[in-house]
């Protein structure tokens, strides 16, 4: 199962962290309050010339530090109802079967997020929808198309306490 797993993993997240000075960190966490702030801005609030502050803000981005600049979209507002936490088993769990699930995932926009997890379930997917109708049709009629999906359980958020991307830059 390991070795299954770890060949799914991507070549990135096995890299050495990187050693941050105080500058890095400064940038970091200025461009995860506001990714669209200006180079110029950027380098007055953490006191770096705009040539320093865009070279190590072009490090960042090349050391896969920064993996993109998103824009983050309020899915409420857009009418999307429902997010569901979905935990998803596989059988049997090969190479194959975990292929043909990635596939579907990577392909299905209702599955914002995908974790591979140790214990009784093998993936947690993050879900948004409409409304409950449909969720139900996606469930039947996409995510469990896939017939190396042996189970899933779904957990129906009721409402969000904290929603963050920020990473606590300070902590390494």
């Amino acid at each position: 199962m390991q070795n299954i797993i770890r060949e799914f993993i991507r070549k990135e997240e096995y890299n050495m962290a990187i050693v941050l000075d105080d500058s890095d960190k400064a940038i970091l966490r200025e461009l995860q309050k506001d990714a669209s702030i200006s180079n110029l801005n950027l380098s007055k609030k953490i006191g770096l010339s705009p040539s320093a502050c865009l070279a190590r803000t072009k490090n960042l981005v090349e050391a896969g530090i920064i993996k993109k600049f998103a824009t983050i979209v309020d899915e409420k507002k857009l009418g999307m109802e429902v997010l569901a936490f979905v935990l998803v088993n596989l059988s049997p769990l090969n190479r194959e079967t975990i292929h043909s699930f990635l596939e579907d995932v990577n392909r299905l926009p209702q599955i914002q997020e995908c974790y591979t997890l140790t214990g009784s379930h093998d993936y947690l997917l993050k879900i948004v929808a409409k409304d409950m109708e449909s969720y139900r049709d996606f469930i039947i009629d996409s995510l469990m198309q896939n017939t190396t999906i042996s189970s899933v359980e779904t957990s129906m958020v009721m409402g969000i306490e904290k929603r963050t991307v920020y990473v606590p830059v300070d902590e390494v």
